[in-house]
């Protein structure tokens, strides 16, 4: 009887990996004064984009060079979850104990950037009011999970895709 490749193990050693990574990257962004740089904080999702590539490979090396869509697209889902709960609850640390001046300056950030559309004091007092709401860490954390799962998902529809090799039927 042949032996089934954990997807679960290979899964979490790439999720912490590219978590780890990603933990060090957006340290290094905030301390050199980044963290509001949209260009520079996009570059995490190369790293989420890495890790489940990596563990495709992985996975097809230990499974003989096969493996199915599915496996794939599974594969890089749990990846990602795994990414989304350790990123998630780095965040949240790192927001509320290491430097909660981050969120002030996302806030900030967000002000100027609707004073520069034009929008009236109501409007930005109202969408400032809103903002707020969703900056708790617990919102921060649920968010923060579904979008990395939701991105995660969405990329290994297509990493799985390219990187899939059935098994031949009569195999």
């Amino acid at each position: 009887m042949e032996e089934k490749v954990s997807t679960a193990r290979i899964a979490l050693k790439y999720g912490v990996l590219a978590s780890v990574v990603i933990m060090v990257y957006t340290t290094i962004i905030n301390v050199a004064g980044q963290s509001q740089n949209k260009w520079l904080t996009s570059l995490s999702f190369i790293f989420m984009i890495v890790g489940i590539v990596l563990a495709m490979q992985a996975f097809k090396e230990e499974n003989r060079g096969f493996m199915s869509y599915g496996e794939g697209l599974g594969l890089g889902s749990l990846v990602s979850a795994i990414m989304g709960l350790l990123g998630s609850t780095f965040s949240v640390f790192y927001n509320r104990v290491i430097d909660p001046t981050i969120l002030t300056q996302a806030m900030d950030t967000a002000r100027s950037d609707m004073e520069a559309k034009g929008m009236d004091d109501t409007q930005i007092d109202q969408a400032m009011a809103m903002t707020q709401k969703f900056m708790s860490p617990g919102v921060l954390f649920v968010f923060g999970v579904i979008g990395s799962l939701l991105v995660g998902f969405l990329l290994s529809l297509v990493i799985s895709a390219i990187i899939r090799k059935d098994k031949p039927v009569f195999d």
